[in-house]
Formats: C-alpha cells, sequence, structure tokens
C-alpha cells in the first residue's frame, strides 16, 4: 500500500524559509518521479519542482528558479523542498506526487500517487 506523508507547512514571512518533505512508503522511490505542485485559491493547480526517477534531472517554474530547491534521499524514501525568499504569491496547498518511471511532465493527472497537501502562507 502506497503512503504519503507531507510536513512542513504552515505560516511564514516574506524573504523566510521553510522546507517541505514527503515521505513514502510502499514503493521504490527511485523509480518515480516526484513533483511538488501547488494549487492557490482561483488558480489552477501548477508544478513547483521535480526530481525525474532514477535521478535523471530536476526542473522548477520559472517563478521559483533560484529560490527553491528539490532533493531525493532515496535511503530514507523522502523528497524535500527547500523554499527561500518567500513571497506572498508562494501562498498555496503544496503537493507531492509520484509518476512511475517519469521526466517530470507538467500535467498533473498523469502522476499516480497524490499526497493530501500541506498548506504554505506567506505574510506579514
Amino acid at each position: 500500500q502506497v503512503q504519503f506523508a507531507e510536513s512542513g507547512g504552515g505560516l511564514v514571512q516574506p524573504g523566510g524559509s521553510r522546507r517541505l518533505s514527503c515521505a513514502f512508503d510502499g514503493f521504490t522511490l527511485d523509480y518515480y518521479a516526484i513533483g511538488w505542485f501547488r494549487q492557490a485559491p482561483g488558480k489552477e493547480r501548477e508544478i513547483v519542482s521535480c526530481i525525474s526517477s532514477n535521478d535523471r534531472g530536476t526542473k522548477y517554474a520559472d517563478s521559483v528558479k533560484g529560490r527553491f530547491t528539490i532533493s531525493r534521499d532515496n535511503a530514507k524514501n523522502t523528497v524535500n523542498l527547500q523554499m527561500n525568499s518567500l513571497k506572498p504569491e508562494d501562498t498555496a496547498v503544496y503537493y507531492c506526487a509520484a509518476e512511475y518511471l517519469g521526466s517530470c511532465s507538467d500535467y498533473w493527472p498523469g502522476y499516480e500517487y497524490w499526497g493530501q497537501g500541506t498548506q504554505v502562507t506567506v505574510s506579514s
């Protein structure tokens, strides 16, 4: 049984940092592309960052390049998203998702497994 456990969301001031983590159980993490998506109220779900299966590469949305860093720890079955220099427009529910043998597609329905989401609010 595949299980996700997301953590790290919360309230942070503009310019601050936050680290999101997604812990997996029930499958071999290295076989999956892991994406972080976000969805703000009234907006479509968008990809923020992704690390492809077998660590073939990473991907970032233009809006977060240079501020966010994705990393994978296969031994611990976790994927982290380090978010720095946060802005109010980063406020959203953040989801981690897994796509078998994926190469980091932007097409979110293609991801087979999803976490429950964690709220990140950037506000003073």
